[in-house]
């Protein structure tokens, strides 16, 4: 750190080596993404070589330093993304991917509306209030965790296990080649 605060490059090189590892598996974990990670972890040591004058060893390590500012950084990136809907946070969209599942084509949306309706029902109460204030009423899942008055986890996991219920409910459908439209309606 002290030739890095008297400006020598090659010192940066030294100190990425030593943890780029570190930083790297930070981001990866907080951002879930490898190059989003890359480009952090690079951010982070370009940083930090303009910043080494502020480092103080009396208050840590350079790793503990580091790993700061990988956190730190690591969680402002995941949140700007997030806003930019880089994670798919999209709620309208929650269930226009189970169309995906496939052998849907040709059926009407009425029939189709009738088909996850009856998927909805193999859901539990949490489930579907979670589900439906999200899809239809367009809200994020942390906005209807506070509307339903329960935790953010619980209402994301309410979420989560809905979705996989549904993919398997039309799944099933699709296996069976859709006959399951007739059964459904009975």
């Amino acid at each position: 750190m002290d030739d890095m605060q008297r400006g020598r490059a090659d010192a940066l090189g030294v100190l990425f080596d030593r943890y780029y590892r570190l930083v790297f598996d930070v981001a990866k974990r907080i951002l879930r993404d490898r190059a989003e990670a890359e480009d952090l972890m690079q951010e982070v040591f370009i940083e930090v070589f303009k910043k080494a004058n502020l480092y103080d060893s009396g208050k840590g390590s350079v790793k503990v330093w580091l790993l700061q500012y990988a956190y730190l950084r690591s969680f402002n990136r995941r949140k700007y993304l997030a806003l930019r809907s880089f994670y798919d946070a999209s709620p309208t969209s929650a269930l226009a991917h189970l169309e995906m599942v496939g052998g849907h084509e040709g059926m009407s949306a009425s029939d189709w509306q009738e088909i996850l309706g009856a998927g909805m029902k193999e859901l539990t109460a949490k489930e579907r209030q979670i589900i439906e204030l999200v899809t239809y009423e367009g809200l994020t899942v942390r906005e209807a965790s506070e509307r339903v008055q329960e935790s953010y986890v619980n209402s994301r996991n309410h979420y989560y296990r809905g979705l996989k219920k549904l993919r398997e409910f039309l799944s099933r459908l699709n296996s069976q080649s859709w006959q399951g439209v007739n059964n459904v309606r009975s």
